[in-house]
């Protein structure tokens, strides 16, 4: 089938170059703009107690819902004394000449009393937060702004400091150097690849070929997945629209790599440009439709995840990927059979095989001690995923930004005279068919105050018929932290439910019920989604290889590979730099290319094991042979994805940091870990039964020399025969 489909190719380059622009730019012409969303509430499924407490917010008290996002003034002394009655009266002052000033969205102003420690008095202002709205975005991003001026100009001269902290105000302050960092990703990203390809091919053209490629395949996968999204009615996360972009330079990189690398073997080996171009895509095409359907699989199984944000990236990143195999196999031979040997130009290293360096050497030790490169190898990937058992999950997001703008020491300043609740309080809704009062609840109210890890608690405000009293909790500790998640989780909701007013129902709602129903559900995906998820990719190996045993430990070893990488992130951030947990969505986003892109190089390396069986060659040397063919591309491969991914370490947000370093940390064990050494050396050991019950590894051809005479592989090598 690939050996037609290059011939097609090769034969009709003009051909297939137009047809793929016409599509192109069809696509681009006519496809809806891909629609995204960022509060994370809105992928939860609305049977979890943080969404029907929101949608009942919503019922009983929409005004305060439009009014959701409270931007706090916290005001202190320069010289870190006490504030005085003086000082407390001016605040006042400056909340009414904020008031005064009508700033578009700024409704109500109120200062609160003094903190008990005296140090700090707040001021707060409840501004429009919808995520979704631009414009609302805009007008409460513009108010914090006019707060602040108003706010200075009202204290110049004073003894008075003050900071603005709050989510619109953190996301002032983290805008610009949000854009700043992306486009450094962005432009960090695309040097990498060019800088790398240069180094491996020293041509210009084939290092620019992936990056005009690939741009535009991320520009038509992203109109294709606009269409299907519209379809299928999926939600998309606004947050991973830059992994996306990541990813597919990654792969697409890999998969234009896998394709250089055979052609220019292939020239070396006396075939013409168009010939060396129709064999490339017969022997590469297999490895590249089996790894690119491998990742679709991985990414698919997310469907299955309870929150939708996943549910969406899964077919996002699949689609981009399908997009890029397509294109590899068709646009990317064409171009290439169109330059020929001018896509090295002006380098003359494709004229001649090298000299058997560094992994002709890494293979001759494989080869002569496999259960020596397998227990060694297995070892490194063991000891690395037993740390993996420390992993602590983090929702802080606001912790993960830089803490030296005016927000984070604001918000630092709050929590140290208020319970850090105060910001994000949870709340509790209290849903009766009777009308509630204060008096009804006076025994529940006091109840609340009690609660476990409660810091304050409001009394109830009550929508228009009374039936429904809202509590707002502030919590004593971090409402983002794993210890706040699981508290809410369990002991407080447990509390107060069991207390629940004769005849009402309860519901506990905010920002970290949110979270611990994101906990839960993350736990659940993951435990469906990983075991669906191997079984899949084992079958697609399975069907690749026409075997059952190496499927079986490829699986094991990407696993092994996936626990390993979650365990060296944990080492990083948790034990070195004493981060309290890591992102929450990680061991998903880990799962998605460890397993995915693990798979890949795995693919890529059995199947020139399988090759170098069938030419004849006994288990050892074809390991031998295979890590000596097969090892510079995925390494190449690996380098070149790492690097795109390890741009998300300059990142000031340490989440993203997170990805970065997790990803490439775990791309690179999957290329020289797992691929150069694991998987060859337990193939080797298995022999013949790595691939029963088939018989895939039988010899097609004895492999010969020049003169026609069976060749001695390990001439080559350095391997005694």
């Amino acid at each position: 089938m690939f050996a037609r489909l290059g011939r097609g190719v090769v034969r009709h380059p003009w051909w297939t170059i137009l047809g793929w622009l016409v599509v192109a730019a069809a696509l681009i012409a006519v496809a809806p703009e891909l629609k995204t969303k960022t509060d994370q509430q809105d992928f939860l499924p609305t049977k979890y107690e943080s969404i029907q407490a929101a949608k009942l917010a919503e019922e009983a008290f929409p005004s305060a819902q439009k009014q959701a996002s409270p931007a706090m003034v916290v005001v202190k002394r320069s010289d870190g004394q006490k504030l005085t009655a003086a000082d407390s009266q001016k605040i006042g002052q400056v909340a009414q000449a904020i008031k005064a000033k009508g700033i578009k969205g700024v409704t109500t102003v109120t200062a609160t009393p003094p903190a008990s420690t005296g140090a700090i008095q707040l001021i707060a202002i409840p501004l429009p937060n919808n995520w979704q709205d631009q414009e609302a975005m805009d007008q409460g991003k513009d108010a914090i702004k006019q707060i602040r001026a108003e706010t200075g100009a009202q204290l110049r001269g004073s003894p008075l400091s003050f900071g603005v902290t709050g989510d619109l105000a953190s996301t002032v302050d983290n805008e610009k150097s949000d854009n700043e960092t992306m486009a450094l990703i962005g432009i960090g990203t695309i040097v990498i690849i060019i800088l790398l390809l240069s180094i491996i091919f020293r041509a210009p053209l084939a290092a620019l070929l992936p990056i005009v490629v690939i741009g535009l395949v991320s520009e038509v996968s992203t109109k294709v997945t606009a269409i299907i999204g519209n379809a299928l009615d999926l939600n998309f996360d606004k947050g991973f629209n830059t992994i996306v972009v990541v990813v597919l330079y990654g792969i697409g990189t890999d998969y234009i790599l896998f394709l250089l690398f055979r052609y220019r073997e292939r020239l070396r080996a006396g075939e013409d440009k168009k010939t060396a171009m129709i064999t490339s895509v017969a022997r590469v095409g297999e490895a590249i439709a089996s790894a690119a359907g491998a990742v679709i699989v991985a990414f698919l199984v997310l469907l299955l995840a309870s929150f939708k944000a996943f549910g969406g990236l899964g077919p996002q990143l699949a689609i981009a990927v399908g997009v890029m195999f397509v294109t590899s196999l068709t646009l990317v031979p064409a171009l290439i059979s169109l330059l020929g040997p001018a896509v090295f130009w002006p380098s003359k290293s494709w004229k001649k095989e090298p000299k058997p360096r560094l992994w002709a050497k890494i293979g001759a030790g494989v080869g002569r001690r496999p259960a020596i490169a397998a227990v060694a190898s297995g070892l490194v990937l063991i000891a690395l995923a037993a740390s993996a058992i420390g992993f602590k999950a983090d929702y802080d997001f606001n912790a993960s930004a830089p803490q030296n703008t005016e927000s984070a020491k604001a918000m630092k300043d709050l929590r140290s005279s208020f319970p850090a609740g105060t910001l994000t309080p949870t709340e509790v809704y209290v849903k009766s068919a009777q009308p509630l009062t204060k008096q009804s609840l006076a025994s529940y109210t006091q109840r609340l105050k009690g609660a476990p890890g409660a810091g304050s608690v409001q009394d109830p405000t009550f929508n228009k018929d009374a039936t429904v009293a809202k509590y707002a909790v502030a919590l004593k500790d971090n409402p983002n932290s794993s210890e706040s998640i699981s508290l809410v989780k369990g002991p407080f909701r447990d509390y107060v439910h069991e207390g629940a007013p004769a005849g009402a129902k309860v519901l506990v709602g905010g920002q970290t019920a949110v979270f611990a129903d994101i906990n839960t559900i993350n736990n659940r995906d993951l435990s469906v989604i990983l075991p669906v998820a191997v079984v899949l990719i084992g079958l697609i190996l399975a069907l690749l290889l026409r075997a059952i045993v190496a499927p079986i430990y490829l699986v094991g070893a990407v696993l092994l590979g996936f626990t390993a990488t979650l365990g060296a992130t944990v080492i990083l951030f948790q034990g070195i730099e004493n981060k309290p947990g890591l992102m929450f969505q990680l061991p998903i986003i880990l799962y998605l290319f460890v397993l995915a892109i693990g798979t890949d190089y795995n693919i890529l390396m059995i199947a020139r094991l399988r090759e170098e069986a069938r030419e004849g060659h006994d288990p050892r040397r074809g390991a031998a042979l295979g890590i000596q063919h097969a090892g510079p591309t995925v390494a190449a491969a690996g380098v070149i994805l790492a690097g795109t991914f390890s741009m998300l370490v300059v990142s000031p947000q340490s989440m993203t940091a997170q990805i970065g370093f997790g990803v490439a940390i775990g791309i690179l064990l999957s290329a020289f870990v797992m691929s150069a050494f694991f998987v060859p050396a337990l193939t080797a050991l298995l022999g013949h039964k790595a691939w029963w019950p088939g018989h895939s590894d039988a010899v097609k051809q004895a492999p010969s020399g020049p003169d026609g005479a069976v060749e001695d592989p390990y001439a080559r090598t350095g391997i005694p025969s």
